[in-house]
Order: C-alpha cells, then structure tokens, then sequence
C-alpha cells in the first residue's frame, strides 16, 4: 500500500539534521480536507484582468492632461471591473455549492461587465477622440466580459416550498461559522506548520459536511446549534491561542495537545452528522408510511397488487 513520505524534507516532517525519515504513514493528514474539492474559477484568467489595463499607465503620463485624465479613470475602472469580476465568480461558487441558496445581493460580474466597457470606452477616447470608436469598445468589451465570465445568479436556488424564516435562521447560522473556519485558517497559518494547516482543513471539512446537511434541511438547525455555536467557538479560540504559542515556541506537546482536540472535536462533529442523516431518513420512512396507509384507506393499490 502507498505510503506518504514523512523525510525531514518533506513538508510533513520535523526538520532537522538528526531528524530520520518516517517509516511509516504520517496519521495526522488524509483526503478528508479535499473531499469534494473543486478548482476555483477566480485564478489565472481573473488576474491576467488586473495585469492587462497596466500600460494606461504608460499612456496617461506620456499625454497632456486631458489625455492624463481620462487615461488614470479607465485604468481605475478596468482595475475595479477585474476586481468585481474576482468577488462576483467567489460569491457564485459559494453559490454552486450549496443546494439552498439566495442569489447574491449585488450583482458583482454585470458589474464589471459595466465598468469593463466605459473603461474601455473612455480608454478609446483618450487615444482615438470622437464618439463612434469609444462606444464600439465599449459594447465589444462589456459583451466580451460577459462571455468570458458569465453573469451572477439572478434568483434564489432549492428554496421552493420552503419556510423563508427558517432558511434565514440557517443562513444565519452558516455564515457565522464559515466566519469562525476562516478565523481558524487564518490563525494557524500564523503557527508556521504545515501539518497544523492540514489537520484544520480536515477538521473543517467536517464541520462542512454538518453545515451542508443543515442546508438540505433546515429543521436540523436546533440539534446542530450547539456543534455550530458552543463547540466551534471554542475550536476557533483554541486555534488562536495555539498559534500565538507554538509560533514562539515550537512546543511539540503544545501541538500534539490541539491535534488530539480536534481528533475529538472532528469525531462529534462527524457522528453528529451522521446522526442527523439518520433522522432524516426515519422522517422519510415515516413520511412513506404515512401515504401508503392513506392510499390504503382511499382504496387505492399499485397496479402489481391490483387482480
């Protein structure tokens, strides 16, 4: 069976000269973290957006002031539009992501589709004047854009039939604890250890599952809120003060302290889940119950049990 390379020189292993490569697997990281990982869209593409308006630069300062003017606007609004660009593709992937989800409130790529065209447009008359090329660019460039990139979801997803206060109430509580996994992200990479990096981001994918069953059904709300609240308030908090110690001082039982928390933690988050699964699937054997026992009470048999 593979084994991953656990050597002082690999990004899991201790460091130092002494130090003798690992002969066996490396338990504390494993795939859980990229479960269902996909490639970002906001990468390569969106940045060549921030690179490409650059030579305005050039030209606003080898023109008079007009030319000057204009110049430093479209660079502005081309910089503005990669920008929205960015935002509006990570906002649709946390979009895609869930199966309950509002439409985002601001429309981020039509947007920069927007600010794409007049900072074309206004990039073409300070070279060219006039009105017809400006205006050609600016279409071009919008329509373009908008190609390339698509536009943002425009109507809420998975919430028809569903109660709007109670998928309020999850959203709620989802955003509050995909602020309290940033905060843990972003605290442990203060720590300097990338094995610590990786056992969080397992850990997060845990309390991701739970949040993605929380999604499918929002009555699972009041059995997760403890796990959502209480118990990942205290994980993000224990992070913080891991990192602000191991990064002093490099204290191995320090670590293996807040690795075995989150080995109890990412436990009960897992079986919580797999608990509140369960559940919903006994409400739909309830459910199936139930119609079937009505069906019978109409009179009403599948035609295989029909004479």
């Amino acid at each position: 069976m593979a084994r991953r390379y656990g050597g002082r020189f690999s990004p899991e292993g201790q460091g130092g000269a002494d130090t003798p490569a690992s002969s066996g697997p490396v338990s504390d990281t494993g795939p859980g973290a990229y479960r269902g990982a996909v490639r970002t869209r906001a990468g390569g593409r969106v940045n060549l957006l921030f690179l490409a308006p650059l030579p305005l630069v050039w030209a606003a300062f080898s023109s008079g002031p007009h030319g000057l003017v204009l110049n430093l606007a479209a660079l502005g609004l081309l910089l503005l539009a990669a920008w929205l660009t960015r935002e509006g593709l990570r906002a649709q992937e946390a979009y895609d992501a869930r199966k309950i989800a509002r439409r985002p409130a601001f429309p981020r790529k039509i947007a920069g589709s927007l600010a794409t065209g007049v900072g074309l447009g206004l990039a073409g008359f300070a070279a060219a004047g006039g009105l017809a090329g400006p205006a050609i660019y600016a279409v071009v460039g919008a329509a373009l854009h908008a190609l390339a990139f698509g536009l943002d979801p425009l109507r809420d997803k998975g919430m028809e039939g569903i109660d709007t206060f109670q998928t309020d109430r999850v959203a709620r509580a989802v955003d509050k604890a995909e602020s309290n996994l940033r905060v843990m992200a972003e605290a442990v990479r203060r720590a300097g250890d990338r094995r610590a990096e990786d056992r969080v981001e397992r850990f997060q994918a845990s309390v991701r599952e739970m949040l993605r069953t929380v999604e499918n059904d929002p009555r699972d709300l009041t059995a997760a809120r403890r796990y959502l609240t209480v118990y990942l308030t205290g994980a993000r908090d224990a992070t913080v003060k891991f990192a602000d110690i191991y990064a002093r001082t490099r204290d191995g039982a320090a670590r293996a302290d807040y690795f075995s928390l989150l080995s109890d933690l990412e436990g009960n988050f897992a079986a919580k889940t797999r608990a509140l699964l369960s559940d919903d699937a006994s409400d739909l054997e309830v459910e199936i119950e139930v119609l079937r026992d009505r069906l019978k009470l109409e009179g009403i048999r599948p035609a295989n049990q029909q004479e």
